[in-house]
């Protein structure tokens, strides 16, 4: 066996309305098809992917902090863009350099306390994009 990356990332909230629409509002994600479970949820898209899976609870959970798992970590391709959407959807971020390396990191929470890593590449990022535009 090979693990080939993650699939998808699973939330429970007794805040369904809202985590979906910080999703969409704040990271840019796309409610869309989920199965006909036996609960309420939602499935979030990044274009093709289903990444952030949404499970109605009918009460909340522990927040990160007080969890063995800390975060989940999204790549992004536009620092400035990122930037930008937080600040305009009113999400409180914080944004740092990876000492060592042209990674740059912004650290926001979602309505439930999940801690969430967006990572940005720089030039790598840029320089993948214009390959993958041009083959």
């Amino acid at each position: 066996m090979t693990i080939r990356g993650v699939d998808h990332i699973n939330i429970g909230t007794d805040r369904l309305a809202e985590t979906v629409a910080f999703f969409k509002g704040a990271l840019g994600l796309e409610a869309g098809w989920r199965p006909p479970f036996a609960v309420p949820g939602a499935w979030l898209y990044a274009g093709d992917a289903a990444v952030v899976h949404l499970v109605e609870l009918k009460s909340g959970k522990r927040p990160c902090d007080e969890a063995a798992l800390d975060h989940f970590a999204f790549a992004i391709d536009d620092w400035d863009g990122a930037c930008q959407r937080l600040e305009a959807s009113g999400v409180d971020y914080r944004a740092t350099d990876v000492p060592g390396s042209t990674i740059k990191q912004i650290f926001l929470r979602d309505p439930n306390g999940v801690n969430i890593e967006l990572n940005y590449r720089g030039a790598v990022a840029a320089s993948a994009k214009a390959e993958a535009a041009v083959g």
